[in-house]
């Protein structure tokens, strides 16, 4: 999946961002001018002496990273399942990812095209409304970008809007049911939401959707 030149120049920008936070730190190691954190595979390493205006830019820095690697990765499983389907799953399990999570980002990276993917706002913001159609993805983004809205406060308008949508509907439809769940696979569902980072409901929902699509699609 080759990027536009200009998804390319961001991506070279976003290089740029994560070789200045992984930068050398330069000086003795009790030099005060030291002004660069050090990222290992188990946490960072802060200089003593990091002024509040570096720490605050690499804390943007790591959440820019964070929000693009699930985009990244999502269209790395795409690209992956579209081209080597009967190899991907071995890509999968030899550089150690979960299956699970990266289906959601796959799901999510789906949903949304390149072109329509907004980069004020994140990952996160796009997944709580993926589940819609586009008219529908717009107009929320568009209320998330106008307003500033948190993924929390755009899931909590989205959820209004729905009762009340369904509030101002005949009420001729089947009852409700609901679905007994052993307490143990609900602890797993808990676990598997809270490594994808999302609300369990919404790992649900997005569990389920890309299971159909996957099962339609055959």
């Amino acid at each position: 999946m080759a990027l536009p030149r200009s998804d390319t120049r961001t991506a070279l920008r976003r290089q740029n961002d994560v070789e200045e936070v992984v930068g050398q730190q330069r000086g003795p190691a009790d030099s005060p001018h030291r002004s660069q954190v050090l990222t290992t595979n188990v946490g960072l390493q802060i200089p003593a002496g990091l002024t509040f205006e570096n720490w605050e830019n690499t804390g943007r820095k790591l959440s820019g990273i964070i929000n693009s690697s699930s985009w990244w990765l999502g269209d790395w499983l795409i690209y992956g399942k579209d081209h080597y389907s009967d190899r991907y799953e071995r890509g999968i399990r030899a550089v150690g990812l979960r299956y699970q999570t990266l289906r959601n980002y796959a799901w999510v990276s789906r949903r949304f095209a390149i072109d329509r993917r907004r980069a004020s706002l994140s990952f996160q913001h796009h997944a709580e409304v993926a589940s819609l159609s586009i008219a529908e993805q717009e107009h929320w983004l568009d209320q998330c970008e106008a307003h500033e809205w948190s993924t929390k406060q755009l899931r909590k308008a989205v959820r209004l809007a729905q009762e009340n949508e369904i509030a101002g509907e005949d009420q001729d439809t089947e009852p409700t049911q609901r679905l007994a769940v052993p307490i143990g696979r609900m602890r797993r569902w808990h676990s598997a939401a809270s490594h994808a980072g999302i609300d369990l409901e919404e790992w649900v929902l997005v569990t389920l959707d890309s299971a159909a699509e996957e099962i339609l699609a055959r």
